[in-house]
């Protein structure tokens, strides 16, 4: 496998995500790991498609340069680092890091197809009722990708 997509952010799910990968491709010379994480402004109505595209893309507008987004692109940076120590200490060489704002599930699916991922690792440690109210990443990115989809718990 020559390049795999791990989805990070802050939670469980993404360590195990990293845990994972290490597992599976440390010492793989031929692996190249590309660390996602996906800046999401507008909360969890954004993320579920319940804000229109055109009210998305105002809000980023209106947040672009701000002290607000400042904020969570550092803090976003900040966590990835975390993410890519953690495989670079098991081994890994070959990483890169994304920070993408949108969508989760959708810049997810951009990346995979941007950098020809053949393998994506997404955490899926939401409760059943969490993701009955207010939809699941990791189910939309399983449904809708073209490669084989890795749910990490």
């Amino acid at each position: 496998m020559n390049n795999v997509l791990v989805a990070v952010d802050s939670s469980k799910g993404s360590r195990a995500c990293v845990e994972i990968c290490a597992r599976l491709f440390a010492g793989r010379s031929s692996t190249t790991v590309i660390l996602v994480h996906v800046v999401q402004y507008g909360g969890p109505a954004a993320a579920d498609g319940l804000v229109s595209d055109a009210e998305l893309s105002e809000l980023g507008q209106t947040l672009e340069g701000s002290p607000q987004l400042e904020a969570l692109t550092a803090k976003a940076e900040a966590m990835i680092v975390t993410h890519r120590k953690f495989l670079e200490e098991h081994g890994l060489r070959d990483l890169r890091t994304v920070i993408k704002t949108g969508r989760p599930a959708d810049e997810i699916l951009r990346a995979a197809a941007e950098y020809k991922t053949e393998l994506i690792i997404i955490g899926n440690t939401r409760s059943l009722i969490n993701k009955l109210l207010m939809g699941d990443v990791a189910r939309k990115v399983a449904h809708a990708a073209t490669v084989p989809v890795l749910l990490a718990r």
